[in-house]
């Protein structure tokens, strides 16, 4: 048996002496206690070393993918395939079958044969003669690092982590402004209630608020720049009839600096919604024009990456953000939740209560695949899921219009030929036409 083992520095290939040894899996370190007794055990056929970290680099990332490089298909066509007979003991079992696939060479992999690579590694340096260990160290450590960029720069186009911190940061940010926002409505209310009924706009309140201070400065004040001029007349008439209490200097100016945290991250958030904006059409284009950005972005957060999303199919898209409710009503044994997350998109959103069901179905259907060409496709364009968009509001139509009855197909009373089961299902029939066609069909017999 010959035995493919991986390095930093290149590729090893053992020859083992004592097969029989394999055998006892437990007891298997015992014979790799020193450098004699592994002797005995392993003997190194070929050794192939890397010529740079690129090539290092090359053939970690084929592993890592379960792909056979071409550095170790040059090594197993040179020393492995003159040997047919002999298996090849891999660590991975998926580079096995690759192998087996292209080199049609015999590969094995079962617990002994990890037991076995463990115990090698434990004595690498005194196994793989002519590779001072400080080389080998500095080896490890520059392809630990490559392989970590490599992995970070895999796909710099599609940097999806970014899309779920902005997404929570701006959840996070709504939360923080509702309750700013009732804390500055319920502490100015007891000076100045009625302004509270007259501005429904939270971020004109705070900034009113921040600009009035004390309610007998309203008659004073300018807020044409923040109000309409009907309601800035509203605001100064119900100024001089408040039945607010009397604050004091301090407590305005620490309403007003709540005001200026409110205004602050409001101006941030959009700001943050903009750039949110321009990373989902960036990176998930289609997906965004089918679903919209925000829910398109709570999608992907969900899942974890873009990638891990276009791996769902369309049913777990569909009902994504509903596990709770699925789970209890399998455990209760009733209906399944129709919709998740998708429920906030804009064409579920505008159809009926009947039909938000079948919309939600058919969105989730076509998001799955604009999904998939985002995360797999090359181009970046948002055509198809422009078309996808534009075939469900068509449907949405359809839908919405049904209860408008068609005409039935009629029948005519002499037939000169048979009616096939299409023409039968093209036509509305009740029970006499579907007789009367059958007596037709019988006597052309």
């Amino acid at each position: 048996m010959l035995v493919l083992f991986e390095t930093a520095a290149g590729y090893a290939i053992f020859k083992v002496l004592n097969e029989s040894k394999l055998q006892q899996v437990d007891c298997l370190y015992k014979e790799f206690e020193t450098p004699e007794k592994a002797n005995k055990i392993v003997k190194l056929k070929h050794f192939e070393k890397f010529q740079d970290t690129t090539e290092a680099l090359a053939a970690a990332t084929a592993l890592v993918e379960g792909k056979l490089g071409k550095s170790l298909k040059k090594v197993l066509k040179k020393v492995v395939a003159k040997e047919a007979h002999e298996q090849l003991a891999i660590s991975d079992a998926k580079l096995g079958g690759v192998i087996k696939e292209k080199l049609d060479l015999s590969c094995v992999h079962s617990p002994a044969v990890a037991e076995l690579m463990r115990c090698i590694r434990g004595q690498m340096e005194s196994l793989i003669t002519g590779l001072p260990p400080r080389e080998m160290s500095a080896m490890s450590l520059g392809l630990a690092h490559s392989l970590s960029r490599y992995k970070l720069k895999f796909s710099p186009d599609k940097v999806d982590t970014m899309i779920v911190q902005a997404i929570s940061l701006l959840d996070d940010l709504d939360k923080e402004l509702n309750n700013y926002i009732m804390r500055c409505r319920e502490w100015y209310g007891w000076h100045f209630p009625e302004l509270g009924k007259v501005i429904t706009d939270n971020l004109a309140y705070c900034k009113s608020v921040r600009k009035i201070g004390d309610r007998t400065n309203v008659a004073g004040s300018d807020l044409s720049d923040i109000l309409p001029e009907e309601i800035e007349v509203e605001v100064k008439l119900a100024a001089e009839i408040s039945m607010g209490t009397e604050v004091s200097e301090e407590d305005i100016g620490n309403i007003r600096h709540l005001c200026d945290q409110v205004v602050e991250i409001s101006e941030y958030r959009a700001q943050l919604y903009d750039y949110l904006k321009n990373r989902m059409m960036a990176i998930a284009p289609n997906l965004t024009v089918m679903v919209g950005e925000l829910v398109g972005a709570r999608l992907i957060s969900h899942a974890g990456s873009l990638l891990n999303l276009a791996k769902h199919p369309a049913s777990t898209v569909q009902i994504l953000g509903a596990e709770k409710a699925l789970f209890r009503a399998l455990k209760t044994r009733k209906d399944t939740p129709k919709y998740g997350l998708i429920y906030h998109a804009s064409l579920v959103g505008q159809t009926t209560a009947k039909n938000k069901g079948k919309i939600s179905r058919m969105l989730a259907a076509k998001a799955a695949l604009a999904i998939r060409y985002d995360a797999l496709g090359e181009d970046t364009n948002a055509e198809m899921g422009a078309e996808n968009r534009a075939k469900l509001e068509a449907r949405l139509r359809q839908l919405e219009d049904k209860g408008v009855s068609t005409a039935t197909t009629p029948i005519p009373e002499k037939l000169g030929c048979y009616l096939t089961s299409w023409d039968l299902a093209s036509t509305k029939l009740n029970s006499s036409d579907v007789g009367r066609v059958t007596e037709v069909g019988l006597a052309g017999i």
